[in-house]
């Protein structure tokens, strides 16, 4: 699956540039109820067949293959991983039958459930009967995904049409809860729960996270719930534009109460995330699950994570989930930023019907307009912007410097621990690995140091020459932090061939090889615990940028 911004939409990224119209939306470019009783679950491992179909030990009617054993049962430190991607994959998992726009398509009433809670399925058909089958996603000896659960066929009715709130012009979605799903044996993980309307009409994804109640000793995923839904334009408004593309009429707040419109309802989940969910349990560490609203709701989320990671495109933060994400850090957990463009925008998260947190409020320039803001709430503008700036370099080390650009990312640092076992030398250069956001080391804003720069890739973001930025850097406490500064490193663990054919935007086989094995190396040093006690960071920035460092 492809993703990229519209050429020429921009936006800068000092004040008041959010005015402009248009700033980088995402297209996808591949791109009466039922009751719970009348759902069938598949508990753990099945027998299923060696080609994936039916291997997550579902029948057609969503009963236990016989023998099943149960798979990613919880063990001394959680979650076991190993065990989990030991069970058979489904290689089936993927929509390949889209139908018309709005033959099937539906949203889950939470982002993320516990395992064993239940949640409510919202769905919307032209099909007199669809089913709904769980895959979770994870390595599966590269089938990607385990069928976990399958439901009877159920009974299909269209929804009302959405409605437009007059004044922040947020779609709402007023739909009556089709069925509610138990999640009874569903291991924690990230899922993508497949809509089949009846007859081949047609194929949805709905996103679903199985959280983890506790993190202690394990590497916190994190899935952008926020961002996601930011981007999501179904409805015809999003948090950058509405039906006439410009930026004023952009909606101020966005709910969760309605299906995504990208990537066949996943979103930015396979492009974004998917492939280093792939990656991590492919190496078998110890993992936990959240969502980006988890971690700002649940103060005490992270205490004892080994790690945390950001993925590929997680732009949406609340104070609330940065202030606990830079707590962990300050206690000794380690963060991994694998994206770009990272804790930019300052949101605030409200309730709507279905429940809390389903509500994204940003007003971004039109703060003053804000009743919350009113209220004595931060102003939803970028971190960096006044009112009550709060750059976001001093948690990640880089800042957000400039889109779009498509560039050869340069190693410089090519003895660094992190390119172990890659064979790169100085100067090796990896093309299209930098883009369609970057970011850089720039000290004149807040940077903790010690900093190392290992990448320092020449840029030209509209005329503009500038550099992004890979760096790391450690903390008093012990923890390690490390930047990507690139939007495209999540991609490229999947970047095959010579590049040719233009997929993954043209990332090849080497890139991949370079983003896996440096992964690869992060992933086990901070799965250890604090890397910074034994890696600390050398700092280099002088030597990169000379005895000036780089300013605004």
């Amino acid at each position: 699956m492809d993703q990229e911004h519209i050429p020429g939409d921009t936006e800068g990224t000092g004040e008041g540039a959010g005015e402009r119209a248009g700033r980088r939306r995402f297209l996808a470019l591949a791109t009466g109820a039922a009751t719970a009783a009348s759902l069938g679950a598949v508990g753990g491992c099945g027998t299923g067949d060696a080609d994936g179909q039916d291997g997550g030990g579902a029948k057609a009617g969503g009963t236990p293959e016989p023998g099943g054993t149960a798979g990613g049962k919880a063990g001394p430190r959680g979650f076991d991983v190993k065990a989990e991607n030991a069970c058979p994959g489904n290689a089936d998992w993927a929509v390949t039958k889209p139908g018309p726009a709005r033959a099937v398509e539906g949203f889950a009433d939470k982002a993320s459930v516990l395992p064993g809670e239940s949640f409510g399925l919202h769905v919307s058909t032209t099909a007199p009967r669809f089913t709904v089958s769980a895959y979770r996603m994870g390595w599966y000896a590269g089938a990607r995904a385990r069928l976990v659960w399958r439901s009877e066929a159920l009974p299909g009715a269209r929804q009302p049409e959405h409605t437009v709130d007059p004044g922040t012009r947020m779609v709402r979605t007023r739909w009556a809860r089709t069925t509610t799903v138990e999640t009874k044996d569903w291991p924690e993980g990230s899922y993508l729960l497949r809509l089949d309307a009846q007859g081949g009409e047609g194929q949805r994804f709905v996103p679903l996270t199985v959280r983890s109640a506790v993190t202690a000793g394990r590497t916190v995923v994190v899935n952008a719930v926020a961002t996601w839904q930011a981007y999501n334009r179904w409805g015809g408004y999003g948090s950058y534009d509405g039906p006439s593309g410009g930026f004023a009429s952009r909606s101020l707040a966005v709910s969760f109460d309605r299906p995504y419109e990208y990537d066949d309802g996943a979103c930015l989940f396979l492009t974004y995330e998917a492939p280093l969910i792939a990656l991590a349990e492919r190496l078998g560490i110890p993992l936990a699950y959240a969502t980006t609203t988890d971690v700002a709701r649940e103060k005490r989320l992270l205490e004892g994570a080994a790690a945390v990671l950001s993925l590929g495109h997680d732009e949406y933060w609340s104070p609330e989930q940065r202030a606990h994400i830079t707590a962990a850090r300050d206690a000794g957990t380690n963060i991994a930023v694998l994206g770009a463009n990272c804790c930019f925008r300052r949101i605030r998260l409200e309730p709507s019907d279905l429940g809390p947190d389903r509500t994204l409020v940003c007003y971004k320039s039109s703060y003053e307009q804000d009743p919350g803001f009113k209220r004595g709430h931060p102003a939803t503008v970028d971190f960096r912007s006044a009112p009550g700036a709060d750059p976001e370099s001093s948690l990640l080390g880089v800042i957000y410097d400039g889109y779009p650009v498509d560039a050869p990312y340069v190693v410089t640092n090519p003895g660094h621990w992190l390119f172990e076992g890659t064979g790169v030398t100085a100067g090796d250069r990896f093309a299209h690995l930098v883009g369609v956001e970057y970011d850089k080391v720039n000290t004149g804003f807040p940077t903790p140091r010690p900093i190392e720069i290992l990448a320092h890739s020449p840029v030209v973001c509209e005329g503009r020459p500038s550099h992004q930025d890979t760096a790391y850097y450690t903390a008093a406490s012990g923890a390690g932090v490390f930047a990507t500064g690139t939007m495209r490193w999540v991609e490229a663990l999947d970047a095959k061939g010579d590049g040719a054919s233009g997929r993954n935007h043209g990332l090849d086989a080497r890139s991949g090889a370079l983003t896996t094995r440096v992964t690869e190396n992060l992933l086990r040093v901070f799965a250890a615990g604090p890397a910074g006690r034994t890696h600390p960071a050398r700092d280099n920035v002088t030597a990169i940028y000379g005895a000036t460092s780089p300013g605004r």
